[in-house]
């Protein structure tokens, strides 16, 4: 469109582009509507008498001189974007990034306002609806003043009661371990935490004859003295956790202290610098790794007391503790932890002060260890010293010539030595079951008068139970292991007849500290009784009692009787248990015993008088 020449002259001539610049044909239309506003704001311009339009007061009718300038307002913004100076080109990045700053401004400021009128509509909302629900619960009360306010009120006082009620319980009772926050407390007692932990009958047939002082473990260890803990590792058997519990998880004066990223943890007797336990976890392997008992009965009195003189040695207790697993579960865990690459070649093996030979201890793979071997070859290794382990690190390898296996033919030799490990393992301080964690931790206590912190964790899966054999396999496992089935067979039954005794023992004691004290408040009550009947008698302590004969003679009978009564309560404990003592004793002085017999006889009628009058 061409432009007239009133317009053209005004603007002037027209910018020429620079040389070897592009020639602009057309411009992005809001480039064109920023540089027509800048040509626009320029004063003087012919847009900007345009754009100030008519006089105030003025309308703009349809002739109006407006319409006739539209084209002057055209050619003025296009005259305007040529003269466009360079730096307003420039800033169209700031110009953009502002433009998306102020759009993005603008949503969020939409997104609260919405947020703000959604929750206020909620809360309204939720307001009508506990004002109804209050309204029928309440309902009497609404013709007693203003509803909403007392509604209002009350909401807030049960509000403020639930969470006082809920910081209070949390303060007592705080974590999962309360009674209160378990359904089973509500729907059915708790159930015995000592019951058959193997999923198999409680009740339990016993197959061996054990006198009481085999069955009775109590020993009185001294942590304070000079006693000492020692405890055989057998390798597979929860040793380690055992182990841990030890060190970590007993409640004690002084308690053991273990740093972190440290094996071993300081265990010193109260104000001693001297260890009470010899462990993996207290001394290391000082012993040798997984010392068997000829090895630690020698090697432990060496290690702790070997600086100081023979004759200032003191005279210690050695407690021996052990812990055995089912030996077939064992075998497919040590064949598993061997096929990932562990070894036991630190091991010693010392017996009768030398090690064994490599004739006497041959070596089932040539490599630096077994890993990735099949359970095939695992099993068919004859110099395996995983088969039948359990026995061999329990007896007395002196007794049978060490490892010489010349010494004496080999069924002598597997007799002894089941002889001597089951003789070791019975007289032991302490043994404990991989299957019976919590009858462990209870035997030990028992045993040593020492608490643990937390219960034992009973798992019932392992490497070992992830392993799936036929039965084919399974029977010649334990062929293999046959010393350690019959060792075994013997601890569980030796270990399941003390828990039973001990928990007998346990409710027995139990039982006679209930009869004292009923005991006690009988002849406290009996006492209360004689005095206020003496009392109600003879009111009058001044009269003669030479007056009143059958008055005296009541309550003398009263008084012998009584005084008999508590001397049969207070002494009941003292009495002879040997019945022959006392037969002789009634032979000597029959008459006494006859009085003695009707002072008992009157005795209990008159405790059934009283507990009928009760």
């Amino acid at each position: 469109m061409a432009l007239p020449a009133c317009a053209a002259g005004a603007l002037g001539p027209p910018l020429q582009p620079e040389r070897g610049a592009p020639a602009r044909t057309t411009c992005p239309r809001r480039h064109s509507r920023v540089e027509a506003e800048l040509a626009a704001s320029r004063p003087g311009s012919v847009a900007a008498s345009v754009r100030a339009g008519p006089p105030r007061g003025v309308s703009r009718g349809f002739n109006s001189q407006p319409l006739l300038d539209e084209p002057l307002k055209a050619a003025a913004s296009l005259a305007g974007a040529a003269r466009a100076p360079l730096f307003a080109l420039l800033l169209r990045g700031r110009r953009r990034r502002m433009h998306d700053l102020r759009r993005r401004w603008d949503l969020g400021s939409l997104c609260r306002a919405l947020l703000t009128r959604g929750l206020a509509a909620l809360g309204h909302s939720l307001k009508h609806v506990l004002g109804a629900i209050f309204s029928k619960i309440f309902g009497p009360l609404a013709s007693v003043g203003n509803m909403d306010e007392k509604s209002n009120k009350l909401l807030l006082a049960l509000v403020m009661l639930f969470l006082f009620a809920v910081i209070v319980l949390q303060y007592v009772c705080p974590g999962t371990e309360c009674q209160l926050l378990r359904l089973q407390a509500f729907s059915s007692p708790l159930p015995d935490p000592y019951r058959s932990e193997d999923e198999s009958s409680a009740r339990f047939v016993p197959r061996y004859n054990f006198s009481r002082g085999d069955l009775l473990r109590k020993v009185d260890f001294d942590i304070k003295g000079d006693d000492l803990i020692v405890f055989l590792h057998i390798q597979k058997t929860g040793g380690t956790t055992f182990g841990r519990h030890l060190v970590r998880n007993i409640q004690l004066e002084q308690p053991c202290e273990c740093r972190v990223g440290q094996k071993k943890c300081t265990c010193h007797r109260p104000g001693k610098r001297e260890t009470w336990l010899f462990s993996r976890f207290s001394t290391g392997w000082s012993c040798g790794l997984h010392a068997d008992w000829t090895e630690l009965t020698s090697c432990v009195p060496a290690v702790v007391d070997g600086k100081r003189d023979a004759r200032l040695r003191p005279s210690r207790n050695f407690h021996y503790i052990t812990i055995l697993r089912d030996p077939v579960s064992r075998y497919l865990s040590e064949w598993r932890h061997v096929q990932r690459g562990a070894t036991w070649k630190a091991s010693l093996h010392v017996c009768d002060g030398r090690p064994p030979t490599s004739e006497e201890l041959p070596s089932c793979y040539t490599g630096d260890d077994w890993s990735g071997c099949p359970l095939k070859e695992f099993m068919d290794c004859p110099y395996n010293l995983a088969n039948n382990r359990q026995v061999r690190m329990l007896s007395d390898l002196t007794l049978v010539g060490c490892y010489n296996l010349s010494v004496m033919p080999e069924k002598q030799r597997n007799k002894v030595l089941l002889e001597s490990a089951k003789s070791n393992l019975k007289h032991m301080a302490f043994f404990g079951l991989t299957e019976f964690q919590r009858k462990t931790q209870y035997l030990f206590e028992k045993t040593f008068n020492m608490n643990f912190i937390s219960p034992f964790t009973q798992y019932n899966t392992t490497r070992a139970s992830s392993v799936e054999i036929n039965e084919e396999l399974q029977k010649r496992i334990e062929g293999l292991n046959f010393l350690d089935m019959e060792l075994y067979s013997y601890a569980k039954d030796l270990f399941l007849q003390r828990y039973q005794f001990m928990r007998q023992k346990e409710h027995q004691e139990a039982r006679r500290k209930r009869q004292e004290q009923r005991k006690f408040l009988k002849g406290r009550f009996l006492q209360t009784h004689y005095q206020t009947q003496s009392q109600g008698q003879n009111p009058n302590p001044s009269q003669n009692p030479s007056q009143n004969p059958n008055l005296n003679a009541s309550q003398s009978g009263t008084q012998n009787l009584f005084q008999n009564l508590i001397q049969n309560l207070t002494q009941s404990s003292g009495q002879n248990p040997n019945p022959k003592e006392n037969q002789e004793s009634q032979k000597q002085n029959p008459g006494q015993a006859q009085s003695d017999g009707s002072t008992s006889n009157g005795t209990h009628d008159y405790i059934g008088s009283v507990e009928k009058w009760r």
